[in-house]
C-alpha cells in the first residue's frame, strides 16, 4: 500500500471527459474513452508521477454508475501501474462508497480518493468512524481524505486528524490547501497523513513545513502540466529563483479566476463550469461539455475562466524548451 512518504512530485487531477451531448439530462454513454486514454498517457509522458481521478473536476456526483464503471476500467487499464493513482469513491452513503471502493480495489488501483458521505452532516466521531470502517473493509488501499469542507459540511478539525491518523491505518494522505494551522496538523498526526496542497499553494506549505511537503495536486495539469511539475520539481531542489519565478507565471495565468475561486459560494456553484472551461480553453485535452445540472455559467465567468486557460497554454509555450527538463526561467 502506498504510504505517505511515498508521495512524491506533481499529481494531476484529470476530468473526466465527456462527448458532445452530455449536457443533455436523458443522456447515457457520455464518457469519451478515447480522450481518456489519450489525457493519461499524454500527462504520464510529460511528467506527472501521479493521477487523481474522479473527484469534483472529474464529476464523480454526476457520473451515472455505468458511466463511472466505464471511466474507471479506462483510466487503470490506461495507467497500467505506471504510477500511482487514486480514484474518487465518494458516494451519498456507506453502502454505495463501499461498493465503489471495492470495484477499485479490483481494478487495481493504488488508492481512493475519499470524501464524507454527504447528505447529512456527520460529527467528528461519525468521521473518523467512517474512515476506520473503510480502513478494516478495505486494508490493502491506500486512502485520500477529500478535506473539501464546504462540499461536505465538515470542518475537518485538529480532533479528527489526530483520531482518524490512529483509527484509520490507510488514510495515509489528504486533498488539503489550508496552510494555517498545518504544523500543527503534522505534529497531531505523527507525520503518518501526507497533507497534499495545490499546485498554487505549494510553495507556502514549502515554507512552513520544507521536510514533509513532498508533494502538490493539479486541476491545471488537465492544461498541461509542465508548469506545476517544474514548481515541484525546483522545490525539492530548492531552487528558490526559478520556484520563485514560476510562482509568479502560475499566478498571473490564475489571475483571472482569482475573483472566482476567492469567493467560497461563487466557487462552491460554478467550481466543475470554471474547471472545465479552462481545461477546454487551454487545448492540451478535449474535457467536453459540463453533465447537468451544473451547466449554468455566467458569461463574466466564462470569459475569466477561457482567458485563465489562455493564460496557462501561454506560459507552457514560453517555457516549451525548458519546462520539460528543468525549471523555467523568464526571457
Amino acid at each position: 500500500m502506498i504510504a505517505a512518504q511515498d508521495i512524491q512530485g506533481m499529481y494531476a487531477i484529470i476530468p473526466t471527459p465527456a462527448k458532445p451531448g452530455a449536457d443533455r439530462l436523458d443522456a447515457v454513454d457520455t464518457v469519451d474513452l478515447a480522450e481518456t486514454e489519450r489525457l493519461v498517457d499524454a500527462l504520464i509522458r510529460d511528467g506527472a508521477t501521479g493521477l487523481i481521478a474522479a473527484g469534483t473536476t472529474g464529476e464523480c456526483a454526476t457520473l451515472s454508475e455505468s458511466d463511472y464503471e466505464a471511466f474507471v476500467a479506462c483510466f487503470l487499464e490506461t495507467v497500467n501501474r505506471r504510477v500511482p493513482t487514486f480514484v474518487g469513491a465518494t458516494a451519498l452513503g456507506g453502502h454505495q462508497a463501499a461498493r465503489r471502493l471495492g470495484r477499485l480495489r479490483d481494478m487495481g488501483a493504488d488508492g481512493a480518493l475519499l470524501g464524507l458521505p454527504m447528505w447529512q452532516p456527520v460529527t467528528v466521531g461519525m468521521a473518523v468512524d467512517f474512515y476506520a470502517a473503510v480502513s478494516a473493509a478495505f486494508p490493502d488501499l491506500a486512502v485520500m481524505v477529500y478535506a473539501n469542507a464546504r462540499a461536505f459540511r465538515f470542518s475537518f478539525p485538529e480532533a479528527f486528524w489526530r483520531a482518524v491518523a490512529t483509527a484509520a491505518p490507510t488514510v495515509t494522505c489528504a486533498k488539503y490547501s489550508r496552510v494555517d494551522g498545518l504544523e500543527a496538523l503534522i505534529a497531531a498526526t505523527g507525520g503518518r497523513i501526507n497533507f497534499v496542497p495545490n499546485d498554487m499553494v505549494v510553495h507556502r506549505f514549502h515554507e512552513r513545513a520544507p521536510s514533509t511537503t513532498t508533494a502538490c495536486w493539479a486541476t491545471a495539469a488537465a492544461m498541461d502540466p509542465a508548469p506545476s511539475i517544474a514548481l515541484m520539481r525546483a522545490l525539492a531542489r530548492g531552487d528558490k529563483e526559478p520556484a520563485r519565478l514560476l510562482v509568479e507565471a502560475i499566478g498571473w495565468a490564475n489571475a483571472p479566476i482569482e475573483p472566482l475561486v476567492a469567493n467560497p459560494e461563487l466557487f462552491a456553484q460554478y467550481n466543475i463550469q470554471m474547471e472545465k472551461t479552462r481545461i477546454n480553453a487551454a487545448g492540451y485535452s478535449r474535457c467536453g461539455p459540463v453533465r447537468p445540472p451544473y451547466q449554468d455559467f455566467p458569461e463574466e465567468l466564462a470569459a475569466a475562466a477561457r482567458e485563465c486557460g489562455r493564460r496557462w497554454a501561454a506560459i507552457c509555450r514560453a517555457g516549451e524548451q525548458g519546462f520539460r527538463d528543468r525549471p523555467w526561467t523568464a526571457s
